[in-house]
């Protein structure tokens, strides 16, 4: 089996959107009647719900009731309201985001709804995963439909109970209201679960006006947990009898164990065993290695200090940045393989009153997540358990069960809230470390832990690139023709390692685009960062827009919403298409909210950026002063989204706080360059990230529609690098093409 890719995520989201688009499909398969009564709790008196359930499924087999195979989303007993949070959650606030929707659509007060992390179960949940910002979408019907169904159900048991027509009834804040009687939700729970399960098209799911608990600032249900250190992430699991482990790979990936000095290294304090790992061909799953296992983390960790290891690297990456540069630089002016060529781009080019060319690079960056990457396993008679913070449990299991050799069913996974992911836990080969090392214990549960130069030196990185872009300006001032030759990297000289080829500016905005693009070989990993490919290729074009807007001597705010032209979708029919008139209207009000057009002092400028990621709609302004010593200081940014109706203000609002921030982080100086196949920042004294001194003002404003809602862990990032850096042109005249913009000369104030 391959290694997770982006593409199996997209593959699964078109699916499930494939599923959420036929009302009443869902996966049936028979169970017996006490499992039936079990997955239900109808054996407890109780109610467990799924969203959606077809009429066709209420089939009689034997006398008894068939199987429904219902999504566990909710149960409702004496005892209380539970829902189930089905994907991980990783700081996007997914925990609290996804039950509010079915608790607005049971009508729940939220002060009595109890919030459970679900377990990994695919058949009950559909895929379980949290990347893409596709939490929100994914779900929102299937939700929606989970809190109406019980509602109607709880409705049916009132009406039967007090003899009236379920018309007459309403409810509010957990309770059936009828008259003056009001009746709990957990005392006709009973009831409510002997009722009909009612077909999907019969529910009325409320309007946007009727919202009582969603677009509410409700704080995260783990929170309280959070302040009190209470153990809720993977690097917190513990379990009787649990050994700890370490892992040395090869800095460069391919490099295979020559030799090691096992024995000097088995007989320090509190080392249990140290052994080679061979790997299994796929370094996404299992690279060759070193395992050490010990009493305790300290005593792994002091004695993989003591490992030496002769790497045998035939096969090891030599990948170079600074090689790497210097190619892309000698292709400047030239023609890569052209992707995209529509128009006549020549002709504009020809005719242009005005011409601009300029190149333009990022570095790669790694995730630097916060909690290292880590996992707990114990491998027992020829099933192994584990306990893990993984954005990707359902394709952990298949990691898993490929590297051990044995049936996905014999694993078993528990979610543990993520310490940040940013896309690196988005693939599981810490799991498979785990596993390969649990397996060889055999019997003990087994942690595994990574260290903060492990996760820097093993990542799987965001890629570099190089754009020589050529802009054309008509003698009316207008943006005639784009042309961008985008340098990237491969992995198999077909695919570039992003994922993403160079369709970097919206297609269908300009009617001459020209995208060519050139890959150079390259072996070290790359994947997924927050907001893939929207993260850099938002800082080429918005940067260069504001470029041409300049070179034509016109305000950048009119030449955007020039290029955004008339309302209409880019793509018909497609609700998660760029909508220009969303777009401009997201850029008319972060520019209203930030008062662009009035005067600024010297040295300070206002710069403005349009993204559109993830199928949200995002602009930013960025307030922005600068010196003559290159001291920036960024005071302020606006920003204003629209990404459909808002379920959780709270987290919507951090959501944007914390792209701002780490977009900040990340223009500012952060950057992995690479010799001889090795990252050369392996901390954070190499690496500075953001420091709590430097966050600026963040202004977040919505326009809330009835369009479909879309997430927001990732479209918020990629503005912000553009607008810092055109106001910074604008503040003092000097435009900077290069991320991070350190590489310029550029400090924090």
């Amino acid at each position: 089996m391959s290694a997770l890719n982006y593409q199996d995520i997209h593959d699964t989201t078109a699916a499930v959107t494939q599923q959420r688009l036929l009302p009443g499909a869902l996966r049936i398969s028979k169970l017996g009647r006490r499992e039936f009564m079990q997955m239900t709790g109808l054996v407890g008196g109780g109610l467990m719900l799924a969203f959606a359930v077809p009429a066709a499924a209420n089939r009689r087999e034997g006398g008894e009731s068939a199987a429904l195979a219902p999504n566990g989303f909710l149960r409702i007993d004496e005892s209380g309201i539970l829902i189930y949070a089905k994907n991980p959650e990783i700081g996007q606030g997914v925990k609290t985001s996804l039950p509010m929707i079915v608790a607005e659509e049971l009508d729940a007060a939220w002060e009595d709804v109890r919030v459970e992390q679900a377990p990994i179960d695919a058949a009950v949940y559909g895929p379980q995963f949290a990347g893409g910002s596709m939490s929100i979408p994914m779900n929102w019907d299937r939700l929606r439909h989970a809190g109406a169904t019980a509602r109607a159900m709880l409705l049916g048991a009132a009406a039967a109970r007090l003899g009236v027509p379920a018309a007459e009834l309403r409810t509010r804040d957990s309770h059936v209201l009828h008259g003056g009687t009001k009746l709990a939700y957990t005392e006709l729970a009973a009831e409510a679960a002997a009722m009909p399960v009612p077909d999907a098209g019969s529910l009325t799911l409320k309007k946007r006006g009727e919202y009582r608990l969603l677009g509410r600032r409700i704080t995260g249900v783990d929170n309280d947990a959070l302040v009190r250190g209470e153990p809720l992430f993977g690097i917190d699991q513990m379990l009787p009898g649990m050994k700890y482990a370490t892992y040395q790979k090869c800095d460069a990936i391919g490099g295979k164990v020559k030799s090691a000095n096992l024995e000097a290294v088995k007989a320090m304090p509190g080392v249990h065993d140290a052994f080679v790992l061979e790997g299994n061909a796929n370094a996404m799953e299992l690279a060759p290695g070193v395992a050490i296992v010990a009493d305790s983390t300290w005593a792994a960790i002091r004695a993989k200090r003591a490992l030496e290891v002769e790497w045998d690297e035939a096969e090891a990456a030599t990948d170079s940045w600074s090689d790497a540069a210097a190619r892309a630089e000698a292709l400047q002016g030239e023609a890569g393989t052209s992707v995209v060529d529509t128009g006549d781009v020549d002709g504009a080019f020809e005719n242009a009153a005005k011409r601009l060319d300029a190149s333009y690079t990022y570095n790669f960056v790694t995730h630097a997540q916060l909690e290292p990457m880590n996992c707990t396993a114990q491998f027992k008679d020829g099933a192994i358990e584990m306990w893990s913070p993984t954005q990707t449990p359902g394709f952990a299991i298949r990691n898993v069960a490929n590297v051990l050799g044995i049936a996905p069913d014999k694993v078993t996974v528990h979610q543990a809230r993520c310490g940040g992911g940013f896309g690196r836990r988005l693939y599981n080969d810490f799991m498979c470390e785990a596993a390969a090392i649990a397996q060889r214990v055999d019997g003990a549960p087994v942690k595994l832990q990574w260290t903060r130069e492990d996760d820097m030196c093993c990542d799987l990185f965001r890629a570099g690139g190089f754009h020589h872009v050529s802009g054309a300006v008509d003698g009316e001032g207008k943006v005639s023709a784009w042309r961008d030759h985008f340098v990237t990297f491969t992995n198999d000289g077909q695919r570039p390692v992003s994922g993403l080829s160079a369709r970097v500016f919206p297609g269908g905005l300009l009617d001459n685009l020209r995208f060519e693009q050139t890959q150079l070989d390259w072996k070290t990993r790359c994947a997924a960062w927050r907001a893939p490919g929207s993260n850099v290729f938002a800082f080429v074009v918005q940067s260069f827009l504001h470029e041409l807007a300049q070179e034509a001597g016109r305000d950048h705010l009119d030449v955007l919403l020039e290029v955004l032209g008339e309302p209409r979708w880019l793509r018909d029919g497609d609700p998660q298409a760029l909508h220009t008139g969303r777009a401009a209207g997201v850029v008319q009000l972060a520019a209203e909210k930030a008062g662009w057009g009035r005067e600024m002092p010297d040295g300070r400028a206002l710069g403005l950026a349009f993204y559109f990621s993830h199928a949200g709609h995002i602009a930013e302004v960025a307030d922005v002063s600068v010196d003559a010593q290159r001291k920036v200081k960024v005071h302020k940014v606006t920003v204003a989204a629209d990404v459909g109706p808002i379920v959780n203000l709270s987290g919507a609002e951090n959501q944007i706080q914390g792209s701002v921030i780490d977009g900040l982080s990340t223009m500012m100086g952060l950057a992995v360059t690479f010799e001889q196949g090795r990252a050369q920042q392996t901390n954070f004294d190499r690496y500075p990230m953001l420091r709590m001194p430097a966050t600026p003002q963040v202004d977040a404003h919505f326009i809330e529609s009835d369009h479909p809602p879309t997430g927001l862990g990732e479209p918020a990032l990629p503005p912000l690098a553009p607008a810092v850096c055109n106001a910074i042109a604008a503040a003092s005249g000097e435009r900077v093409r290069t991320m991070p913009i350190s590489a310029e000369g550029y400090s924090l104030a």
